[in-house]
């Protein structure tokens, strides 16, 4: 009884200090973005504390403002067309990948991954190099492909980690009911792995929704997107509705890992239900 409640104490005490390790690493981590909030709600022109006061200027400011409209449209727009073909393309790569016998798949992957590894300046000037003789330079088509690139990796590795845990007798059995490849991946597979697939979208849409370095190298005034707008407001001049747009982005990031976490769950409870 007695090791019983020594063991229980240390438990407790493990328990304990886990909990208080982890909030540290929390508030280190989290402490820079959140102090921006407060911020955005000053009355003043600073970027400093104290506030001066309590004002909603800078949020009626962002969103009244066309160069701000017109950058929120830029990465809607672009960040959807980039996500549509990054998770088709990325889908299919994944199919491929997740098959033992495809071949040179150990050269391949950290091909495909490699927009993710490579410092993205370098990735930048690549795309610069290859689109520029193309006409894709200054132009939407370049920057929704060069955004649908960086996108695609996330999507070839969260699909290819849900089939590799994808139980191929149910591919199988649907074959020995007659049913075509197509019907068997409509039917069986493409349900399955669509949690996996809609992650894999979130991301892509994340990463194309947050880069700012391709679109300096290939973006032109017309495809001006919110990252390169803020970018704009703190080289040209200090806007304090940066402060506004940066919390407006950060309760987007919370909703999309909200989006996540759904998505996470219900791929776990596929899982356990064809288990």
């Amino acid at each position: 009884m007695k090791d019983g409640r020594t063991r229980l104490l240390s438990e407790r005490i493990a328990d304990a200090g886990l909990r208080v390790h982890c909030a540290l690493v929390f508030f280190f981590l989290v402490a820079p973005i959140l102090a921006i909030v407060p911020l955005s709600f000053n009355s003043g022109s600073f970027f400093s504390y104290p506030m001066q006061g309590f004002s909603l200027r800078w949020y009626a400011q962002a969103l009244s403002s066309p160069d701000w409209q017109r950058a929120f449209a830029n990465s809607i727009g672009i960040g959807a067309a980039a996500t549509l073909i990054a998770t088709v393309l990325g889908t299919l790569a994944a199919l491929g990948l997740s098959r033992a016998q495809f071949p040179y798949r150990s050269i391949i992957m950290p091909i495909i991954v490699s927009p993710m590894i490579v410092p993205i300046v370098v990735v930048a000037a690549g795309f610069y190099l290859v689109f520029s003789p193309l006409g894709l330079v200054n132009s939407y088509v370049g920057v929704v492909l060069a955004h649908a690139a960086l996108g695609t990796p996330f999507v070839v590795i969260t699909v290819t980690a849900s089939l590799l845990s994808f139980d191929q007798s149910l591919l199988r059995a649907a074959s020995g009911l007659g049913a075509q490849p197509w019907v068997a991946f409509r039917r069986v597979t493409l349900p399955l792995i669509t949690p996996a697939v809609a992650t894999g979208s979130v991301f892509a849409f994340a990463t194309s929704f947050d880069e700012v370095i391709v679109i300096l190298f290939i973006g032109g005034p017309e495809q001006r997107t919110v990252p390169r707008q803020m970018w704009s407001g703190i080289r040209d001049q200090i806007d304090p509705s940066i402060l506004a747009v940066a919390t407006l982005l950060m309760v987007f990031a919370v909703a999309l890992f909200a989006c996540m976490n759904a998505l996470r769950k219900r791929a776990a409870a596929a899982s356990r239900l064809f288990a």
